[in-house]
């Protein structure tokens, strides 16, 4: 299933070129369905504009200098058609959204599989350190078993990648120090399912599971939980 993403860069490149899944998020996206409809209103708005003609003077009636009026007037006009679509374009290239934070977090999944081990065995306490003092923070005792530490890089910083285990299975939580949200917002990707929660001064974090059985309050608790059992050093 497309993205929105990638549903208004082919609406770009053509918005009358619809292929049967860009039509089936369309219908079901409100935001995409009106981007679609700016689009399509825009591109009638350019057609017209690049019809604009010059008015036709002859010029055995009209004294050279008003010839000369007249055909100034003309290009005028097809000059500030032309500008309005650039704005119109350029406004619509802006209305075009960037990776979301969800998804670049997905996308990490994909580079470390091994990272979703079911196990009891935790990661040595001396791993686990010097993965969480690279971002000035520890972690106590109650956030359960972590099985997995790595320091990633991530949007041009490092940070820490962890796996809580959990009855329900094992648990990715990423401690997002440089990329701050104002509410926390669920997602459902490419497979995974998860929440990215602000931390008050200290950025956000990404919680996730893999499959479409997770439990979305399973992963706010452990969201909680981990949030909860952070020493901001």
């Amino acid at each position: 299933m497309m993205d929105c993403t990638e549903v208004r860069r082919a609406l770009l490149a053509d918005p009358r070129d619809i292929t049967a899944e860009m039509a089936a998020h369309r219908d079901t996206c409100h935001d995409c369905a009106q981007f679609a409809q700016q689009l399509l209103r825009f591109e009638g708005r350019l057609e017209r504009a690049l019809r604009v003609e010059t008015p036709d003077v002859p010029v055995r009636h009209v004294r050279p200098a008003m010839g000369r009026v007249f055909e100034h007037r003309g290009w005028l006009a097809i000059a500030a058609s032309v500008l309005v679509a650039v704005v119109v374009a350029g406004s619509l290239w802006l209305a075009v959204p960037g990776p979301s934070l969800a998804a670049d977090v997905v996308t990490h999944m994909a580079g470390e599989p091994e990272a979703w081990q079911t196990t009891d065995v935790p990661v040595p306490g001396s791993d686990l350190s010097t993965v969480l003092d690279e971002s000035h923070l520890s972690l106590k005792p109650d956030v359960g078993v972590v099985s997995y530490a790595q320091s990633c890089q991530f949007r041009g910083h490092h940070v820490p990648h962890l796996v809580v285990q959990t009855a329900a299975g094992p648990v990715t939580v990423m401690v997002l120090v440089h990329e701050p949200v104002r509410a926390a917002t669920q997602f459902d990707e490419n497979g995974y399912r998860g929440v990215i929660v602000p931390v008050a001064g200290h950025g956000s974090l990404a919680v996730l599971a893999r499959g479409e059985a997770t439990d979305p309050k399973m992963v706010e608790e452990v969201a909680a939980r981990v949030e909860n059992s952070i020493i901001w050093n």
